[in-house]
């Protein structure tokens, strides 16, 4: 999935920065046919085709409107099928239903970017305009990054339900973690965390503040497929102690007794992944497991889950290496507040603040996160019982 590249959202050269995250959405939609980008699998997901016009919303809703002269919108029609859930906006259509959405077609979207993008460079070709507005548009290139990988991980989902089992990368390979797990110790104390000023963040990694950490020992690698054989030989899906009660409750109503997309044939087990499917890989990192999973394996191995807190700590300290890239790693922490958070103000404001309740925090970035789009202050975070995303989970023990 890296096979294009596209800079890091930084610096001054913003009209740059624009061009390259814009080309890279594209190049990962022209991998798919117009068929591939209508379908939405479940509610959680979306086509890819919303995504690309998602994307592009944002930046004629909240940039072009209101600060190009002139500027006339591609289709008024746009601005409720493209909403995604900025109610300050105004109304929009739901998002379980946007698989039903088969006009404007690909080629339609494609014009509305194009339409875009034309009127963006005018605007960001004037410095007095670019320096002005450079925080709301690298937001922006922010948010498309992160629509990037939702791409991904969507297009994965419907492809897994295609008896085909079509590949979005044909060339994909899992990365591979082979020897043995060790353990690295942490001697804790008073630690910051959040981000340090320097460079792009979201707002829900700020403020930085104190911490007070007990010693630790975090694990120098995510959780193999092979320890996770393991796990389930010994019955860990059939284990309720070794669950919380609403991930047992899960487990039931699901039916679940592997990762997503694992499948056995004859003893044998495969894994649907952008690659199409394909042998699972014992040395590769276990990916598509949701919270209530990795607690249950952590507690069924001795140990735990990190806070984020130490996951943070321990990617500043620079002794750990391959936290990112790989998988999401779920974290024990709740995803609320930082100490002092506030909102940006306006409809931007609804962009984290309103989700800090019932979800998990996951640290570090995919496979799937496109390149210049981790640091080690993100946080990502999701529902504890969903497992589409590229997640899976690093150990930790007390010390």
């Amino acid at each position: 999935m890296r096979d294009v590249s596209a800079e890091a959202v930084v610096g001054d050269d913003l009209a740059c920065a624009y061009r390259a995250v814009r080309d890279f959405t594209e190049a990962l939609a022209a991998a798919l046919s117009p068929e591939d980008q209508c379908v939405q699998s479940m509610p959680d997901a979306s086509p890819a085709k919303w995504h690309r016009a998602h994307t592009t919303w944002f930046f004629e809703q909240f940039v072009l409107v209101p600060r190009l002269r002139g500027y006339r919108p591609f289709d008024a029609a746009y601005a409720y099928l493209f909403n995604s859930y900025y109610e300050t906006v105004g109304a929009r259509h739901p998002r379980p239903a946007r698989g039903l959405i088969t006009r404007p077609g690909a080629a339609e979207i494609g014009r509305y970017r194009a339409h875009v993008d034309a009127a963006m460079q005018r605007l960001l070709d004037d410095p007095a305009a670019a320096h002005e507005l450079h925080g709301l548009v690298e937001l922006g290139l922010n948010h498309e990054q992160q629509h990037q990988e939702l791409l991904v991980t969507d297009v994965l989902h419907a492809f897994a339900q295609n008896p085909l089992n079509p590949a979005l990368h044909p060339d994909w390979q899992e990365a591979r973690l082979p020897g043995p797990t060790r353990f690295v110790a942490f001697a804790g104390g008073v630690v910051e965390i959040g981000h340090a000023g320097r460079g792009f963040a979201f707002d829900n990694e700020t403020p930085r503040h104190r911490v007070l950490l007990q010693p630790y020992r975090l694990a120098d690698r995510p959780v193999r497929n092979r320890e996770w054989l393991e796990f389930m030989a010994d019955g860990g899906y059939r284990t309720p102690t070794l669950w919380m009660s609403d991930g047992w409750a899960t487990v039931q109503a699901e039916g679940w007794a592997a990762p997503l997309y694992w499948r056995e044939c004859d003893g044998a087990w495969s894994q649907m992944g952008p690659g199409g499917l394909a042998p699972l890989v014992p040395d590769a990192p276990v990916r598509h497991v949701s919270w209530y999973e990795a607690d249950a394996y952590a507690r069924w191995a001795g140990a735990r889950l990190p806070t984020e807190a130490e996951w943070e700590h321990a990617a500043a300290d620079g002794r750990l290496h391959g936290l990112t890239g790989q998988v999401w790693q779920w974290t024990a922490s709740p995803y609320v507040a930082y100490p002092g958070f506030r909102p940006a103000p306006g409809a931007v404001g609804e962009y984290n603040g309103k989700f800090m309740v019932n979800q998990m925090v996951l640290r570090g970035s995919s496979c799937a996160t496109p390149p210049g789009h981790a640091r080690a202050s993100y946080r990502n975070f999701f529902y504890p019982d969903k497992r589409w995303q590229f997640s899976g989970l690093r150990l930790a023990q007390e010390a």
